[in-house]
């Protein structure tokens, strides 16, 4: 008798507990309607699911903008076919340093306290750490700040904690576990960052988008409720959250998921033309050679089919 491996689906994912994979891990229904064993693998970072990307390892990955646009650049075979978040990136600091609202509503202004300082962000290319690096470039701040790379953004907590850094640049999760471990509080919140900054997506192997259409169509059925989940029940969403996680309770992730609520699959104007403003800024940075197009970065036809409504961020 000839037996046959069962493929597996490969769903590249990172820690960020407001992605929708936290949900549809545990969600029978999606099980189900996929009729297909997958393999969930965890990254630490963006850049990390881009090499596997390259590799041929991941069918379907959730992550931001920058580090596949970074991929796509150097011929990586993937296209983003829904969003999932916007605004997801903000900065924490010790309670000594003020708010920016306290300074003029001015990012300047905030940055400079940190001059002859460190700030922790993640790893070069995240879209966290391309956000730090275009402020610091447009207020020649980069010789003055000392920039400290971190694989996992937990470390950053950690390092403030310990007296290596005064900040951190992060997903709102940071914000939450750096006040767990120390006296902290947000001096940018992640509206005053960058609008509509499109904090991760859904990126799939152009392949797998050519031969299995309809398990893609799927997907993006279940990653849409799971978002209207979190968008219209967060206190729900936090439990399952939470269940799925292990290592956190509900509290604590509503406490994140409260920071930037902004949950919606679309790919709205507002989403497109902030990756186009990361297109140029990745560009002028030199972390890309080429100005890619919208359609060498997004494919719109299952959007259009899932989502042909008006975005809810």
């Amino acid at each position: 008798m000839i037996l046959i491996k069962q493929y597996k689906l490969k769903i590249g994912h990172l820690s960020t507990i407001y992605h929708t994979n936290f949900i549809l891990m545990e969600n029978e229904d999606f099980m189900n309607d996929i009729k297909q064993d997958i393999n969930w693998i965890l990254f630490g970072t963006g850049p990390e699911m881009v090499h596997a990307f390259k590799r041929r390892e991941l069918d379907i990955g959730y992550m931001g903008l920058p580090p596949a646009i970074i991929g796509i650049d150097c011929g990586v075979p993937i296209k983003c076919v829904a969003g999932g978040h916007v605004e997801g990136t903000i900065m924490v600091a010790k309670k000594d340093y003020k708010h920016i609202k306290s300074l003029n509503n001015d990012i300047y202004n905030v940055l400079k306290q940190f001059r002859k300082k460190s700030i922790g962000v993640t790893s070069k290319g995240s879209i966290h750490e391309v956000i730090l690096n275009y402020y610091l470039e447009k207020f020649n701040l980069v010789d003055e700040i000392t920039i400290k790379n971190y694989e996992q953004a937990e470390f950053i907590a950690k390092d403030m904690k310990d007296g290596i850094l005064e900040a951190g640049v992060g997903t709102p999760a940071l914000a939450v576990f750096a006040s767990t471990l120390l006296d902290t509080h947000l001096v940018i919140e992640a509206k005053d960052l960058w609008s509509n900054n499109p904090s991760y997506g859904i990126f799939i192997n152009n392949k797998f988008i050519q031969s299995e259409s309809n398990l893609v169509l799927k997907f993006l059925y279940h990653h849409k409720n799971a978002s209207n989940l979190l968008r219209n029940s967060p206190i729900v969403a936090a439990e399952k959250i939470a269940k799925t996680f292990g290592i956190i309770d509900k509290d604590y992730a509503s406490s994140v998921l409260k920071i930037s609520p902004k949950y919606c699959i679309s790919l709205s104007e507002g989403y497109i033309e902030a990756t186009m403003r990361f297109v140029k800024t990745l560009y002028k940075l030199k972390y890309i050679n080429q100005k890619l197009k919208i359609e060498d970065i997004f494919d719109f036809q299952f959007i259009n089919q899932i989502h042909p409504e008006p975005a809810h961020y």
